[in-house]
């Protein structure tokens, strides 16, 4: 067994599994504080019901994305020491200030909003949210930060074989962090809008199935109500769901033009800094200016070092200069080219080093999984795409006050939630994965230090067996797999539940009288 292999799946399975909660814990969470911003300045109640069955999802999300974040920490130092020794003095920088002025800000305000209802002054309720939810991209941005560094090493010098920061400045404002930071937050509140507008679907698709509302001839909905049984079936009901399916699609909408703009920039860096990546991800094998819509073939089984058997099916002239450039003519660099000069200024082969085990004394691949790179690139802007035209039609088809009485339609909805979710994650892992081999990725281009830079294989831990690496491999993903199944419980409870599920108030007197809340199991009723 490999312990560089088994690591690297573990950390892949804990990393992708916890940044599923990230962006919608930043996208719903100034949402959230949005909504009850609205309430507090307008005192109507469908906005103070719309904050607290969001900001009752807000919160399991947020918890849960707390217990599988603390991991990460932990995996740096057991799995990956002799990478948190080459770079600590680095990474621990922004991770600490990601602690200390993002994380604690975050929870200690959360506290606050969760058991300030009805305690705090409204204003300063009203503030606890905004801090947190604020504080959130706050965190993401110290996080994004360490990466940018791995992705583009700046501000560092290389003394006695660690990288010592010697500009602070610069690495804070990396400008790889300054164009990933945008395109993330804005991937974070395209995953918030179909949250939204799938959810709110789904309400507003019952209301029309159980015959609450219906449409007149012109197709207008006629609003009808049903409080019988302890359901929350009111008018008001109606509003909350419209509105927010309406407010979910257009964030969505505009998040998708966020991310394409943002992502155009972030993909011109790369391009610069780490070329391979993006000839990767365009299965460019020689150089060229078109981008690759459909290429087919296979490498070659050499540790595959070239891609002659690539061959692009179709493609379009000039785009992928214009990706790479601003124009549409000048050539980019392909795989074939840039693999002799990897190998002329690092090396054809691994040093022969004890620090890279197995590995050492081997020859280097540059190429990092072209099948990877290719359909993660693709899958991120075709998910992004798709849930941004589907919240567009969600727009029109939602004009006259409700969705259609199908059941398809309704299924393939809240279907599509998933959707900005793959596509973050995608273009996670196509971020991640292509600038193997190195975890620290050599780049001297616009400020970069091309020294500093460490091969994935000289960063596991040593002293680490293949039998430890595996035991904690499957503990983790069973750990995770448990949490998973917990999440989507207490989510589906809830989001069938629908507004009186956050506001048990709101149910008939029957329903709720001489009862604890926490009799019935709502582990955050107190929050209410």
């Amino acid at each position: 067994m490999d312990v560089l292999e088994i690591a690297r799946w573990q950390f892949g399975i804990t990393t992708v599994y916890h940044f599923l909660m990230v962006p919608l814990t930043i996208g719903l969470g100034l949402t959230v504080a949005v909504m009850q911003t609205v309430w507090h300045r307008t005192g109507n109640e469908q906005w103070l019901r719309m904050t607290k069955f969001w900001g009752k999802l807000f919160l399991i999300n947020f918890i849960m994305g707390v217990a599988t974040g603390i991991v990460q920490e932990f995996q740096f130092g057991m799995a990956w020491s002799e990478y948190s020794r080459y770079v600590g003095d680095v990474f621990g920088a922004p991770l600490a200030m990601e602690a200390l002025l993002a994380f604690f800000v975050e929870s200690t305000f959360l506290g606050l909003w969760i058991f300030g209802w009805k305690k705090l002054p409204r204003r300063i309720h009203l503030a606890t949210i905004w801090c947190a939810s604020l504080a959130a991209i706050l965190s993401a941005y110290f996080i994004l930060v360490a990466n940018s560094w791995m992705q583009h090493p700046v501000g560092t010098e290389l003394i006695n074989g660690r990288a010592v920061m010697t500009d602070a400045w610069a690495v804070f404002t990396n400008n790889t962090a300054l164009v990933t930071f945008p395109h993330t937050i804005f991937g974070a509140f395209a995953v918030a809008g179909g949250f939204l507008l799938g959810i709110s679907w789904f309400h507003l698709y019952r209301r029309r199935k159980e015959g609450i509302d219906t449409i007149d001839a012109n197709g207008r909905v006629v609003v009808g109500e049903d409080l019988s049984k302890g359901r929350v079936r009111d008018r008001t009901d109606h509003k909350v769901w419209l509105t927010s399916l309406r407010i979910g699609a257009v964030i969505a909408t505009i998040s998708f033009f966020g991310v394409a703009l943002s992502g155009h920039e972030q993909a011109k860096l790369m391009f610069e800094q780490q070329p391979m990546k993006m000839a990767a991800a365009e299965a460019a094998c020689h150089d060229g200016t078109g981008f690759s819509v459909l290429t087919l073939g296979k490498l070659d089984t050499e540790g595959a070092t070239t891609c002659d058997d690539v061959v692009a099916v179709f493609e379009l002239p000039g785009l992928l200069s214009f990706l790479a450039n601003g124009d549409f003519e000048t050539p980019v660099k392909g795989v074939n080219t840039l693999i002799p000069e990897y190998q002329e200024k690092y090396g054809s082969h691994y040093p022969d080093d004890p620090a890279f085990g197995q590995y050492a004394g081997e020859e280097i691949s540059y190429l990092p999984v072209m099948e990877v790179t290719y359909w993660g690139f693709r899958l991120m802007i075709t998910l992004g795409g798709l849930s941004a035209v589907a919240a567009a039609l969600a727009l029109w088809i939602t004009r006259k006050g409700t969705v259609p009485q199908s059941k398809w339609l309704s299924r393939l909805v809240l279907l599509g939630i998933a959707a900005p979710f793959g596509a973050n994650s995608a273009g996670w892992i196509f971020t991640e994965m292509g600038r193997q081999p190195f975890t620290v990725a050599p780049n001297p281009q616009m400020g970069g230090v091309d020294q500093v830079f460490m091969y994935t294989a000289a960063s596991v831990s040593p002293t680490v067996s293949a039998g430890e690496m595996l035991f904690s491999l499957i503990t983790l993903t069973l750990v995770y797999g448990v949490l998973l199944v917990v999440e989507l419980v207490l989510l589906t409870r809830y989001i069938r539940g629908g507004t009186g599920s956050a506001m048990p108030e709101l149910l008939e007197p029957e329903q709720t009288s001489g009862k604890d809340p926490s009799d019935d199991g709502d582990v955050l009723a107190f929050a209410y």
